[in-house]
């Protein structure tokens, strides 16, 4: 049976916002100075989610970092997520 798990907002927020940045770099659109940024946005987003303090307790096994990518990107696909921005 799978475990549940309940993420800090802020953290699933991160996850989220990672997805959608990752989305607007693959974006044929997204070209010059536009792709910096994200890419800028994503190697911070990644920083913020790998320090995230929720890693260090008991519920940040391995399988809590394949679940929260697996909300987060369920969100986005269902149009769940809005676009966070920050």
């Amino acid at each position: 049976m799978a475990q549940q798990h309940s993420f800090p907002v802020d953290l699933l927020e991160s996850q989220i916002a990672w997805y959608v940045t990752y989305g607007r770099l693959a974006d044929t659109a997204v070209t010059g100075t536009g792709a910096a940024a994200c890419r800028r946005r994503l190697l911070a987003l990644s920083a913020r989610i790998a320090a995230h303090p929720y890693w260090d307790t008991p519920a940040g096994t391995p399988a809590a970092r394949v679940a929260l990518k697996e909300t987060a990107r369920a969100l986005v696909v269902a149009g769940a997520a809005g676009c966070p921005t920050g």
